[in-house]
């Protein structure tokens, strides 16, 4: 292999530089070709004009360098001037040189042509009708329309990966559609590195034994990407998720600005597909859902998913309402696929030995670890631990599991007594006082943490006062009802 080189993944793709030949066939510029190669491979990048007699500093490479020939010297055609000129144009990484005729010049002088021969740098004679902003204006048009045929071909690929995935043969499907894409050949590598699926044409034996070895680059760099070339061929791999151990292989010949896009579209789609499928945790979620669907208790399917102790977490995104993406992405983040995305709240259940932290832009409220038989009980402590730090604007608050007053009176005795002593209130009113009380009797923190105005909670809780007969600032009286509280 020729050397391997980790890229950064690029949502779009790169603006495609323009062949020198599709510059040459603009009859409005009636540009000339005069020395070095015209092999269709010249690209241009952008132009740029000046009349430095150095350019180098100047030059990022892949210009069309245009220039009237100001700075030569009168001595020049005599001296090795030329040759240096085009020396640094060279090292510079100039892609082509265009020379105007007029008003200085008559014509292109005769050392320019042979030292742009010599070096290999394509020079172009620039009539006298044509203008350099007209040629730089014409690099941008055929750019431009280069770019818009570029992203209606990632667009188009898009549609037609996502199609093939929906497919009841979904993996065959893509690499299909991948591989017709790019002219080339896409292969699904397995965790061993062995070829799990491949679709497309047959490349040379050496670059797909490069692919193979690029392949297991990146699943030890676990989630990269890594390019190189061999027998001709270009070669892209790609790690499919973290750790998962599969990963994408593209041979082609040509490489397009494009698809490089077009097989991370891929990539994704494939981590998709090979996840949790090959895991076996897709289809232990489904059938855990059938049993429960069928009447099963929790702890009788929870051995299906993976950990008995789970953590409850409630979260909300800032200043927004959450969405599936953003729900899946969290979920993600706290190493779960057990998310549900409520009304305005994302549900999520995690393994108790999962260490849920902080999640930017995120608030969530965090219960206690619970078995299967207590996941309700844990559901409501994660949505009062959520109502606790919205209330206080801090990004996380756990709920405390110390043992409590309460855990020394008989359950059904003090459930019984929290029935009968909060029974006048309705489930509005119960709520709107627990997180009063939570909340040390602050009107504007409840509020905040119950989405209403400060107002509605002073009417409220006046309405429980009344309805209970008691005296809500003694503090007695509401240790008694936060007591009753934590049995409801």
């Amino acid at each position: 292999m020729e050397g391997v080189h980790t890229v950064a993944e690029q949502p779009v793709p790169p603006t495609p530089p323009v062949p020198l030949t599709s510059l040459l066939a603009r009859e409005d510029l009636a540009l000339r070709q005069i020395a070095g190669p015209r092999d269709a491979g010249v690209a241009i990048r952008w132009a740029h004009t000046s009349e430095m007699s150095d350019p180098y500093p100047y030059l990022l490479g892949g210009e069309l360098l245009l220039t009237a020939g100001v700075h030569i010297p009168d001595a020049a055609g005599t001296s090795t001037y030329f040759d240096d000129y085009v020396s640094r144009i060279v090292a510079a990484g100039g892609a082509a040189l265009g020379f105007g005729v007029a008003p200085v010049h008559d014509t292109v002088p005769r050392a320019l042509v042979e030292a742009c021969e010599a070096q290999g740098l394509p020079l172009l004679e620039v009539p006298p009708q044509t203008t350099f902003s007209g040629v730089a204006r014409a690099v941008w048009q055929l750019m431009a329309q280069a770019r818009l045929a570029e992203l209606r071909r990632v667009t188009e690929a898009q549609q037609s990966l996502a199609a093939a995935a929906a497919r009841p043969d979904p993996v065959p499907s893509v690499l299909r559609q991948l591989a017709q894409r790019v002219s080339g050949r896409a292969v699904l590598y397995g965790p061993e590195g062995a070829r799990i699926a491949e679709a497309g044409r047959e490349q040379p034996e050496e670059a797909m034994g490069a692919l193979a070895e690029l392949a297991a680059v990146v699943t030890r760099r676990s989630s990269t990407t890594a390019t190189d070339t061999a027998a001709g061929v270009h070669l892209a791999a790609y790690a499919l998720g973290a750790g998962q151990g599969f990963a994408l292989g593209v041979a082609a010949t040509q490489r397009d600005p494009a698809d490089h896009t077009i097989a991370s579209v891929a990539a994704v789609l494939l981590t998709l597909l090979t996840g949790e499928h090959q895991s076996g945790t897709g289809a232990a979620r489904s059938s855990a859902l059938v049993r429960l669907l069928l009447g099963a208790a929790p702890e009788e399917v929870a051995a299906l998913l993976g950990a008995d102790s789970r953590v409850v977490v409630h979260a909300v995104p800032d200043g927004q309402a959450p969405d599936p993406m953003a729900a899946s992405a969290l979920g993600a983040a706290l190493g779960t696929p057990l998310v549900d995305l409520a009304d305005d709240a994302v549900r999520l259940l995690v393994p108790a030995d999962h260490d849920v932290l902080e999640q930017s832009g995120w608030t969530l409220g965090v219960s206690a670890p619970a078995g299967p038989a207590d996941w309700a009980a844990a559901d409501r402590q994660a949505a009062r631990a959520l109502a606790r730090a919205r209330a206080g604007r801090t990004p996380l608050v756990r709920h405390d599991a110390r043992p409590a007053l309460a855990d020394l009176l008989p359950a059904e005795e003090a459930a019984a007594h929290a029935r009968a002593l909060l029974a006048p209130l309705t489930p509005a009113l119960t709520e709107t006082l627990r997180t009063w009380l939570s909340l040390h009797g602050s009107w504007d923190r409840t509020a905040v943490a119950l989405s209403v105005h400060r107002n509605t909670v002073r009417q409220r809780i006046a309405r429980c006062a009344a309805l209970l007969n008691a005296d809500l600032d003694d503090t007695d009286v509401r240790m008694e009802l936060w007591l009753a509280l934590k049995q409801m």
